[in-house]
């Protein structure tokens, strides 16, 4: 009898607790050692490993004004790490968050001129809304492009979003210019008064809130809702889906679209919270890093928080590099791509502990139930 119950608790009870171990687990080993791949780079150029790090960790937490610096960084990566994780949860790899983010910061100073004379409230939630609107049609074309022409959604997400950088700079650098924008091409100005302010107390504006209310609502909304389990369902097993009565082309280009409207969403925050028209300035690479962000938190909301604050204090710590050792600012560049490709591949460890004990378990049940039927 006791064989039986040792069977039995080998097989439902360690399976949850070695998923959300390998969450956890997995993705801290692949950090490690990205972390010391980046320190054999940074031997390799002449310099000290112990010292880029403190100075990684000291431009990014070690005071106030980098804490701000970084938090500041992490706004925009929340929101475009879950353009990339939103459409995840259908079975989709969306990579054209730059793209939306540029789109939603044009259409957000469009918004803001075309509403000049309105209270601030209103200029400003109607440029968020102009921003996440363009953001969710945006992306949302990926997703259509998938179902009803069975275009690969990387590839046209990844060609859209060149093509929405090349619309920001023709709009600036064109027919939306402001003559007095000599040095850098921009928009009319939203004005300060319509400008988004900054938390009581610090130099970070409510964009980070926002964010990380998104993040909060789109966890919520995809662990504890019919919503999301229908989107996770479509994501898994789309032919069980559409056989469950599900719309399975309606959910994927929904999906797409909601995610495009979070990269929208901080395109329109950049423009009113910090550069206060729209401008190539925008396009900083918070799109691309964003899929990184998502990569490394495993497609789930509530995690991205932390990850974009991690990444955005180390894209924070270039400065210090460049000032402290003579290092380029890019060199930050360097360990986010290597732990980018060290994260891909540590996603072929997920699940194998698993298997192995799925495939143990049904020979030992069967010694426990020779053991049972002989007591």
């Amino acid at each position: 009898m006791l064989i039986l119950n040792e069977a039995i608790m080998a097989k439902i009870l360690p399976n949850r607790f070695i998923v959300s171990m390998e969450g956890i687990l997995i993705p801290l080993g692949a950090l490690l050692v990205a972390m010391l791949l980046f320190a054999v780079f940074v031997f390799s150029v002449g310099q000290s490993p112990l010292e880029v790090f403190y100075l990684l960790y000291k431009g990014a937490f070690g005071s106030s004004f980098s804490w701000q610096n970084t938090l500041l960084r992490a706004s925009p990566l929340i929101l475009t790490g879950l353009a990339v994780a939103i459409p995840a949860q259908a079975g989709m790899v969306i990579i054209g968050g730059e793209g939306a983010l540029a789109l939603g910061a044009l259409l957000a100073a469009v918004a803001a001129i075309a509403l000049a004379g309105f209270p601030p409230l209103i200029v400003q939630a109607g440029m968020l809304i102009a921003g996440a609107l363009i953001g969710a049609f945006w992306i949302g074309l990926s997703g259509w492009l998938r179902n009803y022409r069975g275009v690969n959604e990387t590839i046209s997400s990844l060609l859209l979003s060149y093509i929405g950088i090349a619309l920001l700079n023709h709009f600036v650098e064109g027919p939306l210019k402001d003559p007095a924008s000599l040095n850098k091409p921009s928009t009319q100005p939203i004005g300060d008064a319509n400008m988004i302010g900054n938390l009581p107390g610090l130099d970070v504006h409510y964009g980070l809130v926002i964010g990380a209310a998104c993040a909060l609502i789109a966890w919520f909304v995809l662990k504890f809702t019919t919503t999301g389990f229908a989107l996770k369902l479509v994501g898994g097993n789309p032919r069980a889906s559409q056989m469950a009565g599900l719309r399975v082309n309606l959910w994927i280009v929904g999906a797409a679209a909601a995610g495009g409207a979070a990269a929208g969403l901080a395109g329109a925050i950049e423009v009113a919270a910090v550069q206060g028209a729209a401008n190539s300035a925008v396009v900083a690479g918070y799109g691309y890093a964003g899929i990184l962000v998502a990569f490394l938190a495993r497609q789930n909301p509530l995690a991205i928080i932390p990850v974009a604050i991690l990444i955005g204090g180390i894209n924070a710590s270039g400065g210090m590099l460049q000032r402290r050792l003579d290092m380029p600012d890019a060199s930050v560049l360097v360990l986010q791509g290597i732990v980018f490709v060290v994260i891909l591949t540590s996603d072929t460890l997920m699940g194998r502990y698993r298997a192995r004990k799925q495939l143990a378990v049904p020979a030992t049940s069967k010694v426990a139930m020779a053991g049972g039927a002989t007591t």
